[in-house]
């Protein structure tokens, strides 16, 4: 028998224990907007880590999905079978509004989105990626509105209801095998049968949340042209009035994390499918478009959270864990560990907060013409560099609880497992980057962000955070230096430079804020601004010696 056992970390609410998260919703909404979503975000704060939804969360993880492809008397069923304690997490989303309450008439208005993201953030950590399904019925939701008839805006009320009973939610379903980010490749068919209904022929290779009731999708009518210019968008529904639509579920998909979240290869064998908009006008990539800026604005707030849960974790240990008789809170070189993870936490938080507040008000139509043209710049860049953080973050909260967070009964793996989709899913770091430097040639995306950064520096007057503001200014210009150098001719430079940019703006956020917040008495803002640009804002460039990449295979010896 042992004769010592560590007291276990225990996670503290969500809300009270974040004061980063706490200061970036007041300077977001304002005191008073502030004091009308106080309640419902504190609830959230308990909620999200007491026991019994930690525990609803572990069992989802251990219970993963299982394909049931034929009844017992040999009928083709194709059901998926998942955890009632995944169902159960959903439940406890819908009702606290994760997906419905930017489309609910609040008093918040148009800066709803941000409460949403305070609540996002702290439910999706403890949801076993239920927030993945979310994600995709926000996207949904709003590319319905927009692009969609009476019969697309009918669903809507399924998917944003706050009541389980009657709501939806919705897949995305793009991924082909000859083509993943490159959706002119995709090769499934949409025909028109002889009562007119359409009907999709075709392999969708990676569907996520494939329990969902419906789902999105990009289809070639018989005749389009190739490439992207002859896509459609589609609705599909998994059962219709009569019964299961032509779907077959191939085989789920083994993967190294988001393993309560049911992913599958499917087959459309004549599905029956309902355009959203014209299907023969070519405009069907535009149109997915909206539910991709949605979704991709959702990873960067799974990204955010797995930070947060990660550093929630690594601060709760150090409280109850000593080291040569003192607590590794009170050590020193801990506490520079667990600081930096903060840096990462705070700025982090600044970008997708920026993105949340400017999605808001976009949707709420009251968006000037640069703020629009912001949000398109600033939310491919925000996912790529969230995406590249929170790796890091969730693996150094790891090594901060040591060999029990390497077991898979502390839960600390699923985090660092689920994590790692971040950066593949809604685009790879590379395809983000390479797409962002092509609207610069294209667009004013370069020049209004930059703006929008320059512009937050110059109100950032306060004294402890002027050594921030220099060298955001000065990476600012190495950046467009590099920009104006490389992103034509060198597009290996890509990835460099939207890291820094990303970085560069997320230091300018923290300094607007850390004067906001120095001058309310407290300079913690400010000393992540300030540590954010010490660490450097802009990575080196790419590689001189690309032949580095590849070694080419020797035919004899």
């Amino acid at each position: 028998m042992p004769g010592f056992l560590q007291t276990p970390p225990i996670l503290p609410s969500s809300w009270t224990s974040d004061r980063t998260l706490r200061e970036s919703v007041v300077f977001h909404l304002g005191d008073d907007a502030f004091e009308l979503a106080a309640d419902e975000l504190e609830a959230m704060g308990e909620l999200a880590v007491a026991p019994a939804t930690l525990e609803l969360a572990a069992r989802a993880e251990t219970e993963p999905p299982r394909l049931v492809p034929y009844s017992a008397w040999g009928e083709r069923v194709d059901e998926i079978i998942v955890s009632d304690a995944y169902s159960e997490l959903g439940r406890i989303g819908v009702e606290a509004g994760v997906t419905a309450l930017p489309y609910e008439d609040t008093p918040y208005q148009a800066k709803a989105r941000v409460v949403w993201a305070a609540l996002l953030h702290m439910w999706g950590p403890s949801s076993a990626l239920y927030s993945c399904p979310v994600a995709m019925t926000d996207g949904a939701a709003r590319t319905l509105l927009l692009h969609g008839d009476l019969d697309d805006i009918a669903v809507v009320g399924h998917l944003t209801t706050r009541d389980p009973a009657t709501a939806w939610t919705s897949g995305q379903w793009m991924t082909e095998t000859a083509g993943g980010s490159d959706v002119s490749r995709t090769g499934t068919v949409a025909r028109r049968d002889g009562s007119g209904t359409w009907r999709l022929y075709g392999t969708k290779w990676f569907t996520s949340a494939t329990t969902s009731e419906m789902a999105l999708t990009l289809a070639r009518p018989e005749g389009a042209p190739e490439g992207s210019r002859g896509l459609a968008l589609f609705r599909v529904h998994r059962h219709l009035e009569e019964g299961p639509n032509a779907i077959t579920v191939r085989r789920l998909k083994e993967k190294l994390g988001t393993r309560a979240l049911p992913t599958a290869e499917l087959e459309l064998e004549g599905a029956v499918a309902y355009p959203v908009g014209d299907p023969l006008d070519g405009a069907g990539v535009r149109r997915i478009s909206t539910m991709l800026n949605i979704t991709r604005i959702h990873n960067s707030l799974g990204a955010t959270a797995a930070i947060t849960r990660g550093l929630s974790w690594a601060r709760a240990y150090a409280r109850v864990r000593e080291a040569f008789g003192t607590r590794l809170a009170d050590l020193p070189a801990h506490r520079a560990t667990l600081a930096d993870m903060a840096v990462d936490h705070a700025a982090s938080l600044a970008l997708t907060m920026r993105c949340c507040e400017l999605m808001g008000t976009v949707e709420h139509g009251s968006a000037s013409a640069e703020e629009t043209a912001l949000l398109r710049g600033l939310t491919p860049l925000t996912k790529l560099t969230t995406g590249r953080w929170s790796i890091a973050a969730v693996t150094e909260a790891m090594e901060a609880v040591g060999g029990v967070g390497y077991c898979e009964d502390s839960t600390i793996p699923a985090l660092v497992r689920n994590t790692h989709v971040i950066p593949i899913w809604e685009g790879t770091t590379n395809v983000l980057a390479l797409d962002f430097l092509r609207a610069t040639q294209r667009s004013d995306a370069l020049q209004v962000l930059v703006a929008d950064a320059a512009e937050a520096l110059a109100r950032a007057d306060h004294p402890a955070v002027i050594s921030a503001v220099e060298s955001c200014t000065s990476a600012l210009r190495a950046i467009g230096d590099r920009i104006g150098q490389d992103a034509v001719t060198d597009p290996a430079q890509a990835r460099s430079i939207a890291l820094g940019l990303g970085a560069t703006y997320a230091c300018a956020r923290l300094c607007l804020q850390g004067t906001w917040a120095a001058q309310r008495g407290d300079h913690r803002t400010a000393a992540a601004a300030v540590r954010l640009a010490a660490r450097g804002l802009v990575p080196p460039p790419a590689p001189e010696h690309l032949e580095l990449a590849m070694d080419e295979e020797l035919s004899s010896i």
